[in-house]
């Protein structure tokens, strides 16, 4: 008994083609924080080629030190099925600068329903931030007392 599944190959191939090209990064952990996915757009953001990180504990290898904790307790729990939306936190680039990377971390199952990992859907808010930064040192600025001759 045989089934032609070309056309299911076909969308698999599709699919991991849309992530690899989305213009957000796009990275994903199996169930012992390995990565086992990492799109163009997380290369072109911390500068790290897929091929670099694949295999690579996320957190112990990309997080900054004071931040291990709350983003692996974001993937703990995504890996209960208990997903997490807008969560901030830092990467450490392959320059050793800080990106700060808005997160969706969603959890991931196999076709019989299992969880296998965890997916995270960034968004780079590094300049927003500054930019928010910069406001407030202005307001600061234009609100502190002038002192007169």
């Amino acid at each position: 008994i045989g089934q032609d599944i070309t056309a299911r190959i076909a969308q698999e191939q599709e699919y991991a083609r849309l992530i690899d090209t989305a213009n957000a990064p796009i990275f994903g952990v199996d169930v012992d924080g390995n990565v086992n996915v990492w799109n163009q757009n997380a290369s072109a953001v911390v500068g790290f080629t897929s091929k670099e990180t694949m295999g690579k504990h996320l957190v112990s290898e990309f997080i900054l030190n004071d931040f291990h904790a709350s983003v692996q307790e974001v993937f703990d729990k995504a890996l209960k099925g208990d997903e997490t939306a807008n969560f901030q936190f830092p990467l450490e680039t392959k320059g050793g600068a800080r990106v700060e990377i808005l997160l969706n971390a969603t959890t991931r199952r196999d076709v019989e329903g299992h969880i296998i990992g965890v997916v995270g859907i960034g968004q780079d808010i590094t300049a927003r931030i500054a930019q928010e930064e910069e406001y407030s040192r202005l307001i600061d600025t234009a609100n502190a007392p002038i002192f007169g001759v």
